[in-house]
Order: C-alpha cells, then structure tokens, then sequence
C-alpha cells in the first residue's frame, strides 16, 4: 500500500509521530488501558483513536470530567508513559511513511509535531533509529493549544523558515488533519493499524 501525496512541490515535511512515524498505536493503548484500569476508568478504541492528536494530560482531564472521576493526572500520565517505554521494544516504523522519509532526507527539511510529550517522541524515534532525521520538534508543552488548533503546526513551519503553503504534513488522527488545514498547509492522511492491515490482505 502506498500513500498518494498531493500534487505540488514541498518545502518541508511535517510528521506527527504516533500512528504516522511510529507504529506505536497499538502500544500506547495497551499502557493507557492499563494505567487507566487501575484507576476503574474504561477506555473504549474508538474513543482512543477518535483522540489521536490530543495530550496525555488533556485525555485524563477530560476522562475526568466526562466520568466524574478523580485521577491524578501528572500521576497518571507518568504511569501510563513509563508502561509505553516498557513496550518500545516491540515499536516498528510504519512502513508507507518510512518510505517518504528515506526518499527525501536530506533534500527537504522535517519536523515532527505531536501531542504526546517530548521525551515519549524521543523514545519512539530513538527507538526506530529516526531520531537524526528531523530538524525540530514541536511536542506537548511547547504550545498553548493542540490540535485540530493551527498552532503547532505554524510554529513548526516557522522554526523550519518554510510558508506553510509549502508545507506537507503527514497525520494518522482527523483533528491533525483538521489542524493542517487551518495552518493552510496540505495533508496526507496516514491509514490506521487495522485500515492498513485490510489493505494487506
């Protein structure tokens, strides 16, 4: 399966790492299942993936407020990142991406922009070995509102020196893709784990 860009020649690529750099979906539900668990607070799929682009913290928060719970979120949000570093061991890259970024690294600048902290980002492309690949990265605290808010991905093209009409960014979750649009900057929708998995068969 490959991923069809569209038409017109980009200045820079901007990637978010969760479900477009790295495989790393699946894993990130298994440590938010369980951190979640102990606290009896249930996290359906669909709502997870319907969240993608969304902060650790911002989903406990909200959690929160929709449950009428009480979770510590700092607490939480550690607990549930350091069950994600447990299971980096088993990340792979996802391969349709893979392939955009070794075609054009070293020819046109990259960033990643993401809703997850920097130092889980920095994991998961360490862990792939892609950490060298990116000129910057513009994670969870380094803006004031996420995504599907233009913000993060503005201040990426703006720490790149690229218009975000020049921009092509690569996103997995529709807020990222609602997001892109309002920085007036192209996208490329990233299939999810089971769509991509159809697609194989």
């Amino acid at each position: 399966m490959k991923l069809k860009l569209p038409e017109g020649q980009f200045k820079a690529y901007l990637f978010d790492c969760d479900g477009t750099i790295a495989d790393s979906m699946p894993l990130h539900y298994i440590a938010w299942k369980k951190a979640l668990g102990e606290w009896g607070c249930d996290f359906d799929e669909d709502l997870f993936y319907a969240w993608g682009g969304l902060s650790v913290a911002k989903i406990i928060s909200t959690l929160n407020e929709q449950r009428g719970l009480n979770m510590p979120v700092a607490e939480v949000e550690h607990r549930k990142e350091s069950l994600y570093y447990d299971l980096l061991p088993q990340l792979t890259a996802v391969p349709e991406v893979l392939e955009h970024i070794e075609a054009q690294y070293g020819r046109i600048p990259f960033a990643v922009v993401s809703g997850s902290t920097r130092e889980s980002v920095t994991a998961s492309l360490a862990a792939l070995h892609l950490l060298d690949r990116f000129e910057t990265m513009v994670c969870a605290g380094d803006y004031k509102k996420g995504k599907p808010d233009p913000e993060i991905f503005l201040l990426a093209a703006e720490r790149l020196g690229v218009a975000p009409q020049d921009c092509l960014v690569f996103e997995d979750a529709e807020l990222g893709i609602q997001g892109a649009t309002a920085a007036g900057m192209a996208s490329v929708r990233v299939p999810l784990p089971h769509e991509r998995a159809v697609a194989l068969k």
